[in-house]
């Protein structure tokens, strides 16, 4: 009786978006870098949460990477932002939006995840989902399929974009490269994306830096040709790309007053980026 009265307890204590397994899972140490970006247990890492003022900018002034006569704007949002007035960011022209999924096998975005991927959509924004991977937690294909089935899919309504692979620096222990080789690491990405391409019939889009590609993956470029870039870089320009990356198709250029994004396009093609 004793057990289960503390069984029920633990149940109690834990938040709506975590299972007692789950909890477990995430008791992990955190940087004290991810925590003064503002990381959480409860809300999990963001895309480019390590990008403010750190070496991940890199690139030079005089890099020119390809970029369209015509651009679209967009945002990027997690539960950090709560329910986002769609309405508000619509009339300040963005028209495109990314929204968190999911992280690792552990961690679902279920709070807000309603509000801001239907709610975007409602208001017509273009939008998709994004995946933050933590490759210790667990192995490529299980991630995708844990995004995918938390939110991550794809549907050929025109208004839906591609998943996001959401690769960057730890943020908890065990090193930038979450403890993988460059030839694991490029296995781990291998294997989450194909799993996504299985599941939805669409290559996701990889978002990451250019110094944590390099790090980890070796600077591969053998995913250049089938997934879109998405780069994060906080400056005027975007920057040197990833090896085999000519352009980039989304730019996350500042993190003021959000995420802040770029399509590299006209309208006309992010609509068919988002049919497929």
């Amino acid at each position: 009786m004793t057990a289960i009265v503390a069984g029920l307890l633990l149940a109690l204590s834990l938040s709506p978006t975590q299972s007692a397994g789950a909890a477990e899972k995430d008791d992990r140490r955190l940087t004290q870098k991810a925590r003064s970006h503002g990381v959480t247990l409860e809300h999990g890492a963001y895309v480019g949460w390590s990008t403010p003022g750190s070496h991940a900018q890199g690139g030079t002034p005089n890099d020119r990477p390809i970029t369209a006569q015509a651009s679209v704007a967009g945002i990027d949002v997690s539960g950090h932002q709560g329910n986002v007035d769609w309405a508000y960011w619509w009339g300040q022209g963005k028209r495109f939006a990314y929204i968190k999924a999911t992280e690792g096998t552990y961690y679902r975005n279920s709070t807000y995840f309603p509000q801001q991927y239907n709610g975007s959509y409602n208001q017509g924004f273009i939008r998709g989902a994004y995946h933050f991977a933590n490759p210790s937690d667990s192995g490529g294909a299980a991630q995708a399929d844990y995004f995918v089935n938390n939110g991550g899919g794809w549907s050929a309504d025109g208004k839906t974009l591609p998943g996001v692979l959401d690769i960057e620096y730890n943020p908890y222990s065990g090193g930038t490269c979450y403890g993988l080789s460059q030839s694991s690491m490029r296995s781990w990405i291998a294997a989450f994306l194909n799993r996504y391409r299985y599941r939805t019939g669409r290559d996701a889009v990889i978002y990451t830096t250019t110094d944590w590609w390099t790090t980890c993956t070796g600077n591969t470029s053998q995913f250049a040709s089938a997934h879109p870039l998405w780069i994060a870089r906080y400056a005027s320009t975007p920057g040197t790309l990833p090896a085999g990356w000519g352009y980039y198709t989304f730019w996350q250029y500042t993190s003021s007053p959000l995420d802040q994004n770029t399509f590299n396009g006209a309208y006309d093609r992010l609509q068919a980026l988002a049919l497929g």
